[in-house]
């Protein structure tokens, strides 16, 4: 059997393969981001097709860490109901699901939020419309809020959490000498500007217990000028895993970062799959804790040479599942061709234009066809 298929689990969440679907912003929440049938519709779709582990999108921690319109909200009780439905389905079909935990700060919406968004500190280049430099009891507000989403979460039958340190989002900024410019305990070296994000790791575990799997989303660089290096990101991982992390989830990029961001496009062949692979390789070569790795994944044959050559324990992907929603299982029954995902990222315009994610040109083939 091929060690994809392997049984293995995460701080004793059993995961029934090593596929991983990564968190996107679906933009099929209601507007003040209660969970949707819709929505609910899409998880199953990935828990029938064979996903060992879906992550669900970013959801906001507090209203004015909103970051799109139709996003997922966990920032108050009256969610859990809805989220408990969801967990439940999930669950029906084998898979597991952890719930992703953010707050956008810099790069919140004011539009959606109604308010001015919070930053680390004051930054040019990347806005035109002021941002509100953090005070020391509006990041410990944060932490508690961060906390307080952790236990919803496990209230309504989340499998674990992910909190969301990539990207550009707030705790992203926080670790990033681009975006933290602070001069107080926050700010400055490496192991300052982690405290943030190793007080909202404290802070989640002391609300779900030793026994719920908390996973962290990082990159492992900005690709942006005096931003987050390779060698910041070993040493904040090597923080977070002596802080009882369960898993890391090693991204990359930013909404600014330009050609080097998050989603690229183009991944035409197996050379530029896995595009964070030698971060990964230097991850796995320094810690021992659980990695999964995101970016550009498309090939069978490739994520599986990357599991058994000890780059990366879990392999992790989301354009393609937009796609095909029953690509392992279809990988599974022996399929192995690559993922339809052409990486175009037209996808991403029905979710800006409200209408929810699906991809652009499959839907346009059947009705042709």
């Amino acid at each position: 059997m091929s060690k994809m298929f392997e049984t293995t689990e995460i701080n004793g969440m059993q995961l029934a393969n090593r596929f991983v679907r990564s968190a996107t912003w679906e933009g099929m929440a209601s507007n003040d981001g209660a969970c949707t049938f819709r929505l609910m519709e899409l998880m199953a779709k990935l828990a029938k097709g064979g996903v060992g582990l879906i992550i669900t999108s970013h959801a906001y921690i507090r209203p004015d860490g909103q970051a799109g319109p139709l996003q997922l909200g966990i920032y108050k009780d009256e969610f859990i109901d809805d989220l408990r439905e969801l967990t439940s389905s999930i669950h029906k079909h084998g898979s597991r699901i952890v719930l992703q935990i953010a707050h956008a700060g810099y790069f919140a919406n004011p539009k959606l939020t109604g308010q001015m968004p919070l930053a680390l500190s004051q930054v040019e280049g990347y806005s035109k419309s002021p941002r509100k430099e953090m005070t020391m009891e509006e990041i410990q507000d944060i932490v508690e809020a961060f906390g307080q989403a952790a236990h919803r979460s496990k209230k309504a039958g989340f499998d674990g959490v992910q909190i969301h340190a990539a990207h550009g989002y707030l705790l992203s900024q926080s670790i990033s000498p681009a975006f933290n410019k602070r001069r107080d305990a926050y700010g400055g070296s490496v192991e300052n500007r982690a405290k943030f994000l190793l007080e909202v790791l404290q802070g989640v575990r002391a609300n779900v217990g030793p026994d719920f799997p908390i996973l962290v989303k990082m990159n492992s660089q900005d690709f942006l000028e005096g931003g987050f290096t390779l060698e910041d990101s070993l040493q904040v991982g090597t923080m977070l895993q002596e802080q009882g992390v369960d898993a890391i989830e090693l991204s990359g990029g930013t909404f600014v970062s330009g050609k080097l961001n998050p989603s690229r496009e183009g991944i035409t062949s197996e050379e530029k799959e896995a595009y964070f692979r030698e971060e990964a390789k230097v991850f796995k070569e320094e810690l021992n804790v659980p990695l999964i790795l995101v970016g550009g994944n498309r090939s069978f044959q490739l994520a599986e040479w990357l599991v058994k050559e000890g780059y990366a324990d879990y392999i992790s992907m989301s354009r393609p599942f937009i796609r095909e929603p029953d690509l392992v299982k279809r990988w599974a029954s022996g399929d192995l061709r690559k993922a339809a995902c052409l990486s175009d990222n037209q996808c991403f315009g029905p979710t800006m234009a409200g209408d929810g994610i699906y991809c652009v040109v499959e839907k346009k083939q059947k009705e042709k066809g």
